[in-house]
């Protein structure tokens, strides 16, 4: 068995990759080869242990796997397990902290690549924490961008975020002083907060924006409104099973009769080009990434066939 750091996972996965391999995952779903179960939860007081299975075969090759993190007054630690889908072999154990903060943002950065207008150079993001990091670099990896503006409640926060994001990928980031700032004119807008209340309002989307929702996976919390919503011509979804349970954005939505799940398509059918992404250039688009596991084992796989062939990590008997 093969065991990875986080440091060597992320060495191992640029996140223009990480898109590439998530659009391989999901065409394999839309194409019936690759299955995913939605997210399960197990509850005892003070902790929460959740876990993740799914499998794929692409043309670059299988994987069968989960993350699974344990929840506790102390913290959280996440972990991926990697099988051989052949023999059943445990194939590798990897620390998944780098691993889901990558997969999360490549896919919005997917969803951008499909949903987002083509010339796209704008983006409005909400959250200047680890993972929006990873969101906004997705974004730029798939669109030509040139200015983002940045927002969090903390002042002196968002200013060193947009600093170093600036630096790192070599584009202009300014902290915004307030939501509509972000909001108006901005062609993509990112959401990536622990809000349990919008953080903006939908009125204030241009035409044509494209919306990447991809903070919150519990059903009591939300970060998109019902305008946003009920604006969008297209919403979609990672996986509508796990969707139902814990998007608490469109349940929200649809308990005010804002919405109902009829209007919903998942990623997949999108990017596999059999459900169109949008209807015209003036449209909004909504994507809802709640967190698959489908998109754990398509990078797992990835960085472990890459720690195999560069022969990194630490080898373990089992």
């Amino acid at each position: 068995m093969r065991y990875l750091t986080e440091e060597q996972v992320a060495a191992l996965l640029p996140i223009g990759d990480a898109v590439t391999a998530l659009d391989e995952a999901f065409r394999a779903l839309a194409g019936g080869t690759a299955q995913v179960r939605p997210r399960q939860r197990v509850f005892l007081p003070g902790s929460v242990l959740q876990v993740m299975p799914a499998g794929l075969t692409t043309s670059t090759g299988a994987g069968l796997g989960l993350k699974a993190y344990a929840i506790g007054r102390g913290g959280v630690q996440f972990v991926f397990l990697l099988f051989d889908p052949d023999d059943g072999n445990l194939l590798a154990l990897m620390q998944a902290n780098r691993l889901g903060q990558i997969r999360t943002g490549a896919a919005s950065g997917l969803a951008t690549r499909y949903m987002a207008r083509a010339g796209a150079q704008t983006v409005g993001l909400f959250g200047t924490g680890w993972q929006a990091r990873s969101q906004l670099a997705a974004v730029c990896a798939v669109r030509p961008i040139r200015l983002a503006r940045c927002y969090s409640r903390d002042a002196g926060r968002r200013e060193r975020f947009a600093q170093e994001m600036s630096a790192e990928l070599g584009i202009q980031v300014t902290a915004a002083p307030d939501p509509r700032t972000v909001v108006e004119g901005a062609d993509v807008i990112i959401t990536i907060t622990s809000a349990r209340e919008p953080v903006f309002d939908g009125a204030w989307l241009a035409p044509g924006s494209h919306v990447n929702a991809a903070g919150i996976n519990q059903a009591t919390r939300r970060e998109i409104d019902d305008t946003t919503v009920q604006r969008a011509g297209i919403v979609a979804v990672d996986l509508l099973e796990q969707a139902r349970i814990e998007c608490g954005d469109l349940l929200a939505a649809e308990r005010a009769g804002a919405f109902n799940w009829e209007r919903a398509t998942e990623l997949a059918p999108i990017v596999a080009g059999s459900v169109p992404a949008r209807h015209d250039r003036e449209e909004i688009t909504l994507f809802e990434s709640q967190g698959i596991a489908l998109e754990d084992v398509a990078v797992g796989a990835l960085v472990y066939r890459r720690a195999m062939e560069q022969g990194i990590g630490t080898d373990l008997p089992i």
